[in-house]
């Protein structure tokens, strides 16, 4: 059993396991990165994924149409962010208690929204792989990486496209200004209120995206509380990746690699407890998050409120 876990068939498998699992990770860190680069933090990212995997589906299961399911994810995690956004800018509450309010929110009520309006388990027909002209018929690498279904493709183009924003964009300098001294970005004209609004909002919005990509494109199916944490993780991820786009990638896809390890462990049927293999991607956070958060330096402005002078 241990000497299949070393083929060549398996190894493609957890890899291509890996990439497809990183998904969800990559939208919820990259939201929740421009959040905090601005200096908010959101612990309602869990809570935002679980509506958004709920309408993404309920949505594409009532119409058939998944890219109108995507877009209900999206405006749902558009209202979960404007609403967080007002929480935390303009009644400046504590963000990590009121993020943890919206998380038991989105618990509930993405809960209470599966019993009333489905109740039973049902299944829709999630988004296809796509095999991409030339760059899928190169043997192995093919396989692994261009023989994925769109959402993770948009995924992956999102690091680049965030890195861009983040670092080539006027936007971008006014998000990293307001994230590290809002006092001087004030002071030069630039509106620190709009600017948290526009990326708490983002932020909701990838969430929601987020939760549609395990629903109806990794596992094709709602269940209650289906992110198991998901959304904690993906902050986690973002101190992992130093607030970088490149470096949440790197933390995604060991984050994901590990968990596709133990997925495959248990199918396996190697002897190892399934609580163990389980707990394997979790405690690797864990011992990441140690050893790298206290290297490097977040916004200077994170979760401290501002208020305007006059």
């Amino acid at each position: 059993m241990i000497r299949e876990l070393f083929s060549a068939t398996v190894i493609i498998g957890i890899i291509s396991s890996g990439i497809r699992l990183a998904t969800p990770y990559l939208y919820a860190s990259i939201g929740e990165m421009f959040g905090q680069r601005s200096g908010v933090l959101n612990l309602g990212v869990e809570g935002q994924m679980l509506l958004g995997a709920f309408m993404a589906f309920y949505v594409a299961l009532k119409t058939g149409n998944l890219w109108l399911g995507v877009l209900a994810a999206m405006g749902v995690g558009a209202l979960m962010g404007l609403a967080m956004a007002f929480v935390t800018v303009n009644l400046q509450a504590t963000q990590g208690i009121s993020g943890i309010g919206f998380y038991l929110f989105g618990l509930g009520m993405s809960n209470l929204l599966f019993q009333k309006l489905i109740g039973t388990v049902e299944t829709v027909q999630g988004f296809p792989r796509i095999s991409l002209p030339l760059l899928g018929k190169i043997p192995v690498i093919g396989d692994i990486f261009f023989n994925q279904n769109m959402l993770v493709y948009l995924a992956f183009l999102l690091v680049p496209a965030a890195w861009f924003v983040l670092h080539k964009t006027t936007l971008g300098l006014k998000i990293r200004a307001v994230g590290e001294n809002p006092e001087a970005a004030d002071s030069l004209g630039v509106s620190v209120s709009r600017v948290r609004y526009f990326t708490v909002i983002l932020g909701g919005v990838l969430s929601g995206v987020a939760g549609a990509s395990l629903s109806i494109a990794l596992l094709n199916v709602f269940q209650q509380n289906m992110t198991a944490g998901q959304g904690f993780i993906a902050v986690a991820l973002v101190y992992f990746g130093g607030w970088r786009p490149w470096g949440i990638l790197g933390g995604a896809l060991l984050f994901s690699l590990v968990n596709a390890l133990q997925l495959w462990i248990q199918v396996l049927g190697v002897p190892i407890p399934s609580e163990l293999a389980v707990m394997m991607p979790y405690v690797l956070t864990i011992l990441v998050l140690t050893v790298s958060v206290s290297k490097v330096r977040g916004p200077s402005a994170l979760t401290k409120v501002f208020e305007r002078e006059g």
